[in-house]
């Protein structure tokens, strides 16, 4: 059972969340009724393969040992010691390395697999996790917090992606009467809005605009393809995303929003504070901001504003190795990261020179160029330019409506033939 893409799933989504929100009604503590409906869904969406079961089950383990394995060496490890740093790395290593054996076994041993759908997301709030224990902003691990944040169902196969001690106020809160029928107001909003988007408006171009634009050849086939997918990307995405906030609140779960008009942005930067909103932000907080900071402070270059291109190189490029590590996703990564210092060069010669006032012209050209620069990079993540006319990548064919999924490279090897992997549904989105 995929969710979101069934009524199976819709069925079972109702009948829990019916006794969830009459005891929210009542003023009861549901906040154990959160891991168990999380468990029953779960359950369904895994128990029909034995592989996917004790994959879930041994990274879970997994993950648990790592969190509460750190946080008690932390406690042990003196402040500031070169032990306690390298505690930190090994704690890193440790949350990522299932992710890691996941995405490389289908390179290294054929038709091996390790995983289950949503592996990557989980790993990301793992190491939510043991940032926080890190920087001290969280002292203690409740197990049941723990696993509810972790493997919380509305949003576990595709995201978005939430923050511990964000999670973890909804998770008190939880604890007594909550505003029932507001929550169930917004949730109707965003299942509705998710409806529209995932199965009508990208349904819609993807049969009418998408397929036949992989069988057109040369420049303009290629051009008809870049928007049809980008648009096809957006609204799959964000209806998948619209539903997995939806469903959170009807268990009183602020899920974060992941999209905010991402195709109104008027540059770069402000398109990435739009499109896939939690992931960014993740990748910001966790990655760039620690090694500008950390390249600032030991001077390990001349200016910081190369501590920033740096920055964007690291953040970007590790970005495209979580979706997989096929050329077209590395480039990706590459490409969004060299837009965002070119746009830091130009910000400055433009405040000089006024190429692009402030007025509807210079907007209109800066959103104009910002959209075709942003198609163009969903050109490079589909692949298409590598696969050529006539044949449409996996992901497109399967159908794609999350930022991790299917991971499958695009040309003939052998994870071409895993079938139970990570990812083994279609979901799939450009970061």
């Amino acid at each position: 059972m995929i969710p979101y893409t069934d009524l199976g799933y819709f069925g079972a989504l109702a009948a829990l969340a019916l006794p969830v929100l009459l005891l929210r009604s009542l003023g009861r503590d549901i906040r154990y009724w959160l891991l168990a409906c999380s468990a029953v869904m779960i359950v369904l969406q895994f128990c029909t393969s034995s592989h996917l079961v004790l994959s879930f089950l041994g990274f879970a383990a997994w993950q648990g040992a790592v969190a509460y394995g750190f946080l008690r060496f932390r406690a042990a490890a003196p402040v500031s010691s070169a032990r306690r740093r390298w505690g930190f790395y090994a704690a890193i290593a440790l949350a990522l390395a299932p992710l890691v054996l996941c995405r490389m076994l289908p390179w290294l041993a054929g038709n091996s697999t390790f995983g289950f759908l949503g592996i990557s997301y989980v790993t990301f709030r793992s190491l939510d996790v043991v940032f926080g224990l890190d920087d001290g902003l969280i002292a203690t691990l409740d197990a049941a917090q723990l696993f509810t944040f972790l493997f919380f169902f509305p949003p576990l196969s595709s995201g978005p992606i939430d923050r511990y001690r964000r999670f973890q106020k909804d998770w008190v809160a939880n604890a007594a009467r909550t505003p029932v029928l507001a929550d169930l107001d917004e949730a109707v909003r965003h299942l509705f809005r998710g409806l529209l988007y995932k199965f009508i408006l990208a349904y819609l171009i993807k049969k009418y605009w998408l397929d036949p634009a992989t069988e057109q050849a040369g420049l303009p086939g290629i051009a008809s393809y870049m928007y049809a997918y980008s648009a096809f990307l957006f609204f799959d995405f964000a209806g998948y995303s619209a539903f997995a906030v939806g469903a959170s609140l009807l268990f009183g779960i602020r899920t974060p929003e992941n999209f905010n008009r991402p195709f109104a942005a008027i540059n770069i930067k402000d398109f990435w504070n739009r499109w896939h909103v939690s992931l960014s932000t993740w990748f910001r907080d966790h990655v760039y901001m620690r090694f500008v900071l950390t390249a600032t402070k030991r001077k390990w270059l001349a200016r910081p504003q190369h501590a920033s291109h740096l920055g964007y190189g690291l953040s970007f490029g590790l970005m495209g190795l979580w979706h997989g590590f096929a050329p077209n996703f590395l480039i990706y990564g590459f490409y969004h990261a060299a837009l965002l210092i070119g746009y830091d060069l130009f910000k400055p010669w433009n405040q000089k020179h006024r190429l692009l006032g402030d007025g509807w012209l210079g907007k209109g050209v800066a959103r104009f160029a910002t959209i075709n620069a942003v198609c163009l990079g969903f050109l490079i993540f589909s692949g298409h330019v590598f696969l050529g006319p006539g044949t449409a990548h996996p992901k497109v064919k399967a159908g794609l409506h999350a930022a991790a999924g299917s991971k499958k490279k695009p040309a003939a090897h052998p994870r071409k033939s895993r079938k139970a992997s990570e990812e083994t549904s279609p979901r799939t989105a450009a970061a």
